[in-house]
Order: structure tokens, then C-alpha cells, then sequence
């Protein structure tokens, strides 16, 4: 629901192309691929190559709460050949006009996200991610965990 939503307010800022879906992989950072990793990941049918998003992303699903990814790309990576080789000031110029980009979709998205997450599945994730017999969690685990999973325990 909300990569849809942020896909569309993206598409009405004109700003960027915008690309729905997609696979993303997570490497160690701050480095550059080498050419060799950047033709792995492409083999391995990798679209996006970041250092952050992953563990956000779990990390809200844990938490149950809905997440999108709005990957404003840097560079092409060491794997495109017509492309200008990848450097840290290439990367930072492209930053920085992303910051303008991410900022404008943020403004057009964020009135548009619903407050009833009824129809998303984010919103009862962990409803069967707790495998433990409930009798067996002592009084101070289940105080421990209320925040994210009192209402399953």
C-alpha cells in the first residue's frame, strides 16, 4: 500500500523516474563495489545496491509498521561501462540533488498514507511470528516485550 502511494506521489513530482519494485541488496559500508561484486549482484538479479535499507526494513516490519523504500540512486555502480567511473564526489553531487527530490515526494506522499491500516498486512505482522507457548512467558518477558507484542502475548 505505501510503496504504491509513494511511487505515485514520486510520478506527480516529475522530478525522477520512478521505478516500482525491484530487488535490493544490503553490502557492508561506506565502500564502492568492486567490479566483481557489482557483476555478481547483477547476475543475481539485483536492481539496487545500498548500505541502509535492509535493516530498516526489518526492523519496522518487527515494529509492524508499514515501510517503503525511496531509493534516490547515487551512481551506476562499477558495473556500467558508459557511465562515468564512480567517485566520492560524483556521489555527493548526486546526493545532494537527490535531498531536493526526497523532500518534494515526502511532501506529496506523506498527507496521502492512510490512517486505517486495515488493508495492510504491516499491521498485524508478528500475529503469527511467536512460536513460543504463550502459558510459558514469564510475567517480566511479557513486560519486557508489551510495547511490540503485548497484544499477541
Amino acid at each position: 500500500v505505501l510503496s504504491g502511494i509513494l511511487a505515485e506521489g514520486d510520478t506527480a513530482q516529475g522530478s525522477a523516474r520512478v521505478h516500482r519494485g525491484g530487488t535490493y541488496v544490503c553490502m557492508e559500508g561506506p565502500l564502492f563495489s568492486t567490479k566483481a561484486e557489482s557483476r555478481a549482484y547483477r547476475q543475481w538479479g539485483m536492481d539496487v545496491i545500498g548500505m541502509t535499507a535492509l535493516p530498516e526494513a526489518k526492523l519496522a516490519r518487527e515494529a509492524e509498521m508499514c515501510y517503503a523504500t525511496l531509493a534516490c540512486v547515487t551512481d551506476y555502480d562499477s558495473w556500467h561501462a558508459t557511465e562515468t567511473p564512480v567517485t566520492v564526489d560524483l556521489v555527493v553531487a548526486n546526493l545532494l540533488k537527490n535531498i531536493a527530490t526526497a523532500q518534494a515526494v515526502i511532501r506529496a506522499t506523506a498527507p496521502r498514507i492512510p490512517a486505517d491500516r486495515a488493508g495492510c498486512g504491516c499491521s498485524h505482522a508478528l500475529a503469527d511470528a511467536l512460536i513460543t507457548d504463550r502459558a510459558q512467558i514469564s510475567p517480566q518477558a511479557r513486560e519486557r516485550y508489551d510495547l511490540l507484542l503485548g497484544r499477541y502475548l
